[in-house]
């Protein structure tokens, strides 16, 4: 397989709603803002990967007119819906279509318009045998399997807010976020409105429009074309399907993820996430999920998530950030979000991320993930 690089990223401004564009229109933006950040016209594109929930928004084949949108006319077109690791099987799609020599640069744009749709109802117009089986709706389903993560691992309500906070201020520094939330606190977060014990209102996610775009290139395109490529060293998915009554402490075991995690560090030769990784961007729907995830990717044994976040271990400043974009907790347009993971991740490792840049990053980490089942992950590097 080729080396493949990332050489330019390109996102719109996330909001609660994008009135003014179409979905088209929504992924033209951030094509031509990534289209200038790799230095190259939309005709050196060879081909298109697209990621969207269609479910959201309530249309089917987004792909067919959204297409022209990322540049798509006469070129080969692909579109992943994973649920929410759409953006980041988008990305490894989009990573094998190059590595495989088939394609010499690759274009993968996930975007969102909730706002043109109804989430919940959209959920809850599924089949309603089969919905209840899988548990279909974030809400509940996450406070069902955050109440025995904390019964196992004994993180406090205070440890996760500490999460939203670290997340909306990282996001204050990122002008692309949704949430821009001034002066959050701890007592805030805990403050704000119960949706289903133990999750407060600001302990979730946003629903947000968005798009972003990251740019692929193979290894002697990647070298014209950039100064200082995110090299891919890494890219690993795993998804089970099963009921979701068959998954045995759900958030707790989170087997997918702790499995793509050992295969891409093995890869890269990983033996101490904590001190080897320089910035992390994983996907966080809510701020337990943070902490389980801290678990999950070997940053710190189990039960120790809270001391991490205690100590300010993932902070800006600390010894692994992580999320210094504000993560999904601030911006969740979700077939883009985690195509921001990977475009944030990158961003990082090309000093490319502004105002939330961490300082002398090598090796970035990049996640996905999708109600318990499905997680990707991807490590990218200066060399």
């Amino acid at each position: 397989m080729k080396r493949v690089a990332v050489i330019g990223t390109g996102q719109t401004k996330h909001t609660k709603a994008r009135d003014d564009v179409s979905q088209t229109e929504l992924v033209r933006e951030a094509t031509t803002r990534a289209l200038a950040d790799a230095g190259i016209t939309i005709h050196e594109v060879d081909a298109i990967v697209l990621s969207n929930m269609e479910l959201f928004e309530g249309r089917a084949l987004p792909e067919m007119w959204v297409g022209e949108g990322a540049g798509g006319y006469r070129k080969p077109v692909t579109k992943i819906a994973t649920g929410g690791t759409s953006g980041t099987s988008a990305c490894i799609a989009g990573y094998h279509q190059c590595a495989s020599g088939l394609f010499d640069i690759v274009l993968v744009v996930g975007w969102e318009k909730h706002s043109e749709g109804a989430t919940q109802t959209g959920m809850a117009l599924t089949d309603p045998l089969w919905d209840r089986n899988v548990a279909s709706g974030a809400v509940g389903n996450f406070a069902l399997s955050i109440s025995q993560y904390v019964a196992e691992r004994g993180v406090t309500p205070q440890q996760a807010a500490k999460i939203a906070v670290k997340a909306r201020r990282n996001a204050a520094r990122n002008p692309n976020a949704h949430l821009q939330m001034d002066g959050i606190t701890v007592e805030k977060v805990l403050e704000s409105r119960m949706l289903a014990d133990p999750v407060h209102l600001l302990d979730m996610c946003p629903q947000s429009d968005g798009a972003c775009a990251v740019i692929y290139a193979a290894e002697d395109r990647a070298k014209k074309l950039c100064p200082r490529p995110a090299w891919v060293r890494a890219a690993v998915t795993r998804h089970d399907q099963p009921y979701i009554g068959d998954l045995d402490r759900r958030l707790v075991t989170m087997r997918t993820l702790r499995d793509a995690a050992r295969e891409a560090y093995q890869r890269v030769g990983i033996s101490e996430p904590l001190k080897e990784i320089d910035v992390a961007e994983i996907y966080e729907p809510v701020s337990y999920a943070e902490l389980a995830w801290y678990e999950a990717l070997g940053f710190c044994a189990e039960g120790e998530a809270g001391r991490l976040i205690d100590d300010g271990v993932t902070e800006m400043n600390g010894e692994l950030p992580v999320n210094p974009s504000g993560g999904v907790l601030s911006t969740n347009p979700v077939g883009a979000s985690g195509v921001i993971r990977v475009a944030e991740a990158a961003a990082q490792v090309m000093g490319r991320a502004g105002d939330h840049q961490v300082a002398d990053v090598r090796l970035a980490l990049a996640t996905g993930y999708g109600v318990y089942a499905w997680s990707d992950v991807m490590i990218l590097s200066a060399g």
